[in-house]
């Protein structure tokens, strides 16, 4: 009955992983829907109101013919270009469907295994792994690898890849000076992040207007100013502010701030904004989920002796014992060294538990044993971990309350 609890199963752990898996086409879905009423709403203004005029134009006799004609024309041509929009809104809706009804039915699969012993659910964790092993590959920039990989194993509708690989050409165009990819992003999503605290578009303003100082065009850098900076005066003020300095500053100045402004490393910290906005409208972790599943796995496998100086591992010369704890393991040791253990409410321990003086508790059947393969006398125990030899009169039985 114990071994039957221990493996049962329990999908709603797995899930708390698995928010993103779900949220981002949600979050997809949302956009599509915004970006297609904005557009359709933006094209219905636009048509009715000229459709008004020609028509008036018409009636009143102030237009010829071919001229009323001619605007006919253009609106229709509008319309085809609208329909075109619809037409491609409509294919980025069916791939959101589609990888929602895979990641649906993954997690799906997941509720119908019963035991952590059962193999389908070493089936599962291997497309699991795989899935946490693209979306790792996909932050790093290794978005060809990542392709590959998701192909390979079949899990494309699992991974987001148009959404990374993205992210990642707007990121490193930022992090090679440049703005317009970025801005054109910015662009798009206006209508997503505007009602958010949102400091991207103007910081890329700030540093156009940086650039054009830089440069030394001033007329340029203030009617730059006029247009996109000073309109943010109400909520931007020391920014603004700021910002003028810097017509007195040249990019050779030693005074802060404005030597920071002048500074490339100024492009790292748009590119580090642009992702935080990114993900933060998507709903993404601002981690790799490997990261979080890895330091969980590491934490729930510590004990408080894995990096006790007398550990079974590899760095102690002084054990007689082989260790099987992954943690004691030279790949693993270090990496979970600064991780928490987690509280085990559940412990095995021998039938007949004694202590050392040395705080140590074993088994004493099974230390006595060993003892007695190390060679010692009658009457003496050693500790198989710290080498420490004992007197048995020394030895305390324990007993566990």
């Amino acid at each position: 009955m114990a071994e039957l609890i221990s493996t049962k199963l329990n999908p709603e752990s797995h899930l708390l992983l698995d928010q993103p898996l779900l949220r981002l086409p949600v979050e997809l879905s949302r956009k599509n829907f915004k970006l297609t009423a904005v557009h359709v709403e933006h094209d219905k203004k636009h048509l009715l109101g000229a459709l008004k005029a020609t028509a008036n134009d018409s009636f009143s006799g102030q237009k010829d013919p071919s001229e009323t004609l001619g605007s006919l024309d253009n609106m229709i041509n509008r319309m085809k270009n609208l329909k075109r929009k619809m037409e491609g809104f409509h294919e980025e809706e069916k791939t959101t469907h589609r990888q929602t009804r895979q990641r649906l039915e993954h997690l799906h699969n997941l509720y119908q295994i019963p035991s952590l012993a059962d193999v389908k659910y070493d089936e599962w964790s291997r497309i699991q792994l795989n899935r946490l092993i693209a979306d790792y590959l996909l932050r790093n920039g290794y978005s060809e690898s990542a392709r590959a990989l998701a192909k390979e194993k079949g899990i494309e509708d699992l991974v987001d890849l148009d959404v990374f690989v993205q992210c990642h050409r707007v990121e490193e165009s930022l992090r090679r000076g440049s703005m317009q990819e970025c801005l054109a992003w910015c662009s798009e999503h206006r209508e997503l992040t505007r009602k958010t605290s949102n400091t991207l578009e103007f910081e890329l303003r700030l540093q156009q207007f940086i650039e054009l100082r830089r440069k030394g065009h001033l007329m340029e850098a203030q009617q730059h100013a006029r247009k996109f900076i000073s309109s943010n005066v109400e909520h931007k003020n020391p920014e603004v502010q700021r910002a003028a300095g810097l017509l007195a500053n040249s990019p050779e100045t030693r005074v802060e701030p404005y030597r920071t402004m002048y500074s490339k490393s100024r492009w790292d910290f748009l590119a580090n904004l642009f992702l935080k906005t990114h993900h933060e409208l998507f709903s993404l972790p601002t981690r790799p989920l490997l990261h979080f599943a890895l330091s969980a796995g590491l934490s729930a496998l510590k004990t408080p002796s894995c990096h006790s100086k007398y550990a079974s591992s590899s760095s102690n010369a002084s054990s007689t014992t082989t260790t099987v704890c992954p943690i004691c393991s030279t790949e693993l040791n270090e990496l979970a060294r600064n991780l928490r253990h987690v509280q085990h409410n559940k412990s095995s321990v021998e039938y007949d538990p004694i202590v050392l003086p040395n705080g140590r508790v074993y088994g004493r059947d099974r230390l006595l044993e060993m003892s007695a393969k190390f060679g010692l006398e009658e009457g003496r125990v050693k500790d198989p971990t710290t080498s420490e030899v004992f007197d048995i009169s020394q030895v305390r039985k324990v007993f566990i309350s």
